[in-house]
């Protein structure tokens, strides 16, 4: 039997970052994949440069794929998206034509986790704080610690990137605290992660460290207010690496100007990066960061073998494990 035809579909840089020689050898080891990357200024000058095209490999960069690059592209059947939401790629045709799409969230939510991980345990330890009074011997001094044993730590949300995080705090012995509208604490107990499940205020007001991982939808924009943000206790930490729009920002400056006993750990801003002069730059108690925490260097390949594995069931006639549903796409970060 012929194999079915292929295409790297998104820009050349994302296609270097995600496919790497290992992930194109099991593509072909499965598909005619066609050399080259066909990038979305190529579409636009070509749309036809999808024909024939079956099963298409994507990721950051890709085109957006409306009623004229469908209508180029009758065979595609299936696309396996090498990165995250595919919100900015699909559209009513798209679904209408009842193409498979699947995502590799999954993959990329794996960093997310471990980035958190060390962000709380090093919260835990008052890292930041004393980090920041070591500019001279006088400076030299340990801070007030609280240390993982017992502290509490709260997650706002138990998506995946949640539920990973809380699958790696549990190995401390520290106790986990949850917020999530959609999980009940008989649905947190099925996940024998000895989380408990408590309201948005309690969470925030009796935490030690508050980690995020709420996507941004028009429900959740501006979720954390800053009355939660001021009820948190003394020297605690909140952290994002969610997205930026869920936090109210002028009021998260505002409380950590007049707290500066909390630190805050920024990954995602809004906007981002933070506008020139803003106090987020300046404040002693943020410690800001690019957007890091998902997949960045050699762990992008990791999306791309997901991809890869999500086309093998595909062709065996399977539903895709990370199969997304049009419902699934509008509530994806």
């Amino acid at each position: 039997m012929s194999k079915k035809t292929a295409a790297l579909v998104l820009d050349e840089r994302s296609a270097q970052s995600i496919y790497g020689p290992e992930q194109l050898a099991a593509i072909r080891e499965i598909a005619e994949l066609r050399d080259g990357v066909v990038t979305r200024q190529a579409l636009a000058d070509n749309p036809a440069l999808l024909a024939g095209v079956h099963l298409m490999f994507s990721g950051w960069g890709a085109p957006v794929l409306d009623a004229k690059l469908l209508a180029a592209a009758p065979q595609l059947e299936a696309v396996f998206y090498g990165a995250g939401s595919i919100r900015s790629m699909v559209t009513p045709e798209f679904w209408e034509r009842g193409i498979v799409v699947t995502s590799s969230w999954q993959a990329n939510a794996i960093p997310v986790a471990e980035f958190v991980e060390a962000l709380v345990i090093l919260s835990l330890k008052r890292f930041w704080q004393a980090t920041r009074a070591c500019t001279s011997r006088a400076g030299f001094r340990h801070p007030e610690v609280i240390g993982a044993y017992g502290a509490k730590v709260g997650l706002v949300s138990l998506g995946m990137v949640g539920r990973m995080t809380a699958e790696r705090l549990r190995r401390h012995d520290l106790r986990l605290l949850a917020y999530d509208p959609f999980v009940s604490q008989s649905k947190a107990d099925s996940l024998d992660l000895g989380i408990e499940m408590v309201s948005l205020e309690t969470l925030f007001a009796t935490c030690d460290v508050v980690s995020l991982h709420t996507p941004n939808l028009p429900s959740t924009r501006k979720m954390v207010t800053g009355a939660l943000l001021a009820s948190m206790k003394p020297g605690a930490t909140f952290i994002n690496s969610a997205r930026g729009a869920v936090v109210d920002e002028e009021a998260l400056i505002e409380t950590l100007k007049v707290r500066a006993d909390l630190q805050a750990l920024l990954d995602v801003t809004d906007p981002e990066p933070p506008v020139e002069g803003s106090p987020l730059y300046s404040l002693p108690n943020v410690v800001l960061s690019p957007h890091i925490a998902g997949s960045m260097g050699d762990e992008c390949k990791r999306m791309g073998a997901l991809a890869v594995e999500q086309c093998r069931q595909h062709l065996a006639g399977k539903t895709p494990q990370w199969r997304i549903t049009r419902e699934m796409a509008e509530i994806m970060a």
